[in-house]
């Protein structure tokens, strides 16, 4: 049987990380993808000295001669890919202060800090996708996921009584996740007929430096959501919205 490759952006650190480990438990090769070459070889050597097979390519989603570099060397070592994941984003907070919001409130929005979010969150997946479709139309059963998040539902998030009520307004985040799930649909509607499945997963509120470790979920729960889109099989839903106990709302 052959080994089934993955790669997975921003793979260093988080829920990536953890989406990698359970990939390198099911004794396939897995590809970490990271801006830092440092840390994506750091995260690799510990994927193999815990027995996995891994390798490290850099790869920065904002920039396409990074993206295109990346593709190049996956095609080089491997010939195809398995599966995607498109896990590297940005909350577009401070990083000594992941939490505050406030240059996203939308009347006084910093364009900065939401183009910056939009940058890596929704035209990253983009351009990470196109780069490596080639790869991923050499697979048998090629699977995206897209990492989404429960805050890109706008059912939940325009529900004033609902549980996202007490979050102040906020239009980077949020709203770049929303993309995401859209931009789901409409690649599973495109690569469907390919065999191509393609689904967007929300992990939950897990603790991870996105949110100062703060979440009430661990990164390996959230991963696991990720995991099993990833191994659907041939006849498993595409362009749908995902999390632990099945589909979520718009």
């Amino acid at each position: 049987m052959t080994t089934k490759i993955a790669l997975v952006t921003g793979a260093n650190k988080g829920i990536g990380r953890a989406v990698a480990e359970q990939f390198a438990e099911l004794g396939w090769t897995v590809v970490i993808a990271a801006r830092s070459a440092e840390r994506g070889e750091e995260a690799a050597a510990a994927l193999r000295a815990a027995g996995g097979d891994a390798y490290a390519v850099r790869l920065d989603v904002t920039d396409p001669a990074s993206v295109t570099a990346a593709a190049a060397e996956v095609a080089d070592r491997f010939g195809h890919l398995d599966v995607l994941v498109n896990n590297a984003g940005i909350s577009g907070a401070a990083a000594d202060s992941p939490m505050d919001v406030r240059d996203q409130i939308p009347s006084v929005a910093d364009m900065g800090v939401v183009r910056a979010v939009f940058e890596t969150n929704v035209f990253g997946v983009i351009a990470v996708t196109n780069a490596f479709l080639p790869l991923l139309r050499r697979s048998a059963a090629g699977r995206v996921v897209n990492l989404s998040s429960d805050a890109a539902s706008l059912s939940w998030t325009s529900d004033q009584g609902g549980k996202f009520a007490a979050m102040p307004p906020a239009i980077a985040y949020a709203p770049s996740k929303t993309a995401v799930n859209a931009l789901t649909v409409q690649y599973a509607h495109e690569l469907r007929e390919a065999g191509i499945l393609v689904n967007a997963a929300a992990p939950g509120f897990c603790a991870t430096d996105i949110n100062a470790h703060l979440g009430h979920r661990t990164a390996a729960e959230g991963a696991a959501v990720v995991v099993r889109l990833a191994t659907l099989d041939a006849d498993g839903p595409t362009g749908g919205f995902f999390g632990d106990d099945g589909p979520l709302p718009w």
